[in-house]
């Protein structure tokens, strides 16, 4: 059996919880016309004007692919198969695709021009630079010395990852590439994210495979490497983000015999420390993430997202966007993963964690299909200046 980042049961292995937490449910453009003039007996005035037509059209041509962002899809691939990839897209066209990345592509993070991807199954971080051609190669490659890492952030120029099998955050400094520092958590950390002056690192087990067992989200004071503050938040606790100064936390857990499953959000206020705690049960089938569309905070429920009221928890499922759901069953819905990125909304589609599956991309009401590699999982965009 293993626990999917969905939430969902599946097969378990034995050295890695290849997928769990923060993601979710299980299961699943040149115009080139050919411009050939036919010129006869023209003059030449008129004939340098076309040449001129066509070589401002190409310019403004070329201005236009090198503008916007590059989106990064990491699929996660199967567990001891090394099929982790990253595929690269410039506005609707995959322009690169790396394979064989690695032993279950965990996450991806982008920051000053480099991509950075945790490898979970293989215990390494790998660093990319990026370019508006893609990811530069070979790149380089970090032990984190069988850590188990699983999620990441950057603050003051250093990368903070999470790590299952030491059980702490470790602190890699991104000028000399060497993990400097480590910090011990009561626990097993997943998720972990900044407001810009401390760090915040969801505890959702306090051993390997158990049900969701941790209840504690942690302050860290990065000029410290210290814990400051324990926040009780339920059983659980996942993914994370911050929003008006608030951290909201989606929680996930199972059942003693792991055939039930759990859901519930916290919200804490960073000002205040006031916790509020809502349980959703097991009738409403949400996964594991949280986002920010349109300055509202979204969970994923019911193959979509929905908005959380920000009030009480409550989720307004009449207004869920999205509906990836399988056809054959409620409860065994094809949607992986969820994310938003400024206007954009992606979900992770797989069948059968065998490659390709799919992305679908939501913006402006219009909906994209991206072809990926196997369980596509995290997304990270680049601006192309």
């Amino acid at each position: 059996m293993t626990l999917h980042k969905s939430g969902n049961l599946g097969e378990l292995d034995h050295n890695h919880l290849t997928t769990f937490g923060r993601k979710v449910m299980k299961r699943h453009l040149k115009i080139i016309g050919p411009f050939k003039p036919i010129i006869s007996k023209i003059k030449l005035f008129i004939l340098s004007g076309i040449i001129s037509f066509n070589y401002n059209c190409e310019d403004a041509s070329r201005a236009d692919n090198n503008s916007g962002n590059l989106l990064f899809i990491a699929s996660e691939g199967n567990f001891g198969q090394n099929n982790g990839s990253i595929s690269v897209f410039n506005d609707d066209e995959k322009i690169q695709e790396l394979l064989n990345v690695g032993d279950v592509l965990q996450s991806i993070l982008v920051h000053d021009n480099h991509l950075y991807a945790i490898v979970n199954g293989n215990s390494e971080i790998k660093r990319y630079a990026v370019s508006e051609t893609g990811l530069t190669l070979p790149g380089i490659t970090i032990s984190t010395n069988n850590s188990s890492p699983r999620e990441m952030c950057v603050l003051n120029n250093k990368l903070y990852f999470s790590n299952w099998n030491s059980k702490d955050i470790k602190v890699l400094n991104l000028n000399t590439f060497a993990i400097e520092q480590s910090i011990p958590l009561n626990g097993l950390p997943e998720d972990i994210t900044t407001d810009g002056t401390n760090l915040y690192a969801s505890v959702p087990h306090l051993e390997l495979y158990d049900q969701g067992n941790g209840t504690t989200v942690v302050k860290i004071n990065p000029l410290t490497n210290e814990t400051i503050k324990t926040y009780e938040v339920g059983k659980g606790p996942q993914h994370l983000i911050i929003h008006n100064d608030n951290l909201f936390i989606s929680r996930t857990y199972y059942s003693e015999n792991w055939y039930q499953t759990f859901f519930g959000t916290t919200q804490i206020n960073l000002t205040t420390d006031e916790v509020i705690t809502l349980e959703h049960g097991e009738g409403i089938v949400c996964g594991g993430n949280v986002m920010i569309y349109q300055e509202q905070v979204y969970r994923t429920s019911l193959g979509g997202i929905v908005p959380i009221d920000q009030n009480d928890l409550s989720l307004n499922l009449s207004a869920r966007i999205g509906n990836y759901v399988s056809k054959d069953s409620y409860y065994n819905a094809n949607l992986y993963s969820s994310h938003a990125i400024d206007n954009q909304i992606f979900f992770g589609i797989t069948n059968d964690y065998v490659a390709p599956d799919s992305v679908y991309v939501l913006k402006g009401g219009i909906e994209k299909l991206f072809e990926v590699g196997a369980a596509p999982g995290d997304y990270a965009t680049w601006e192309i200046n």
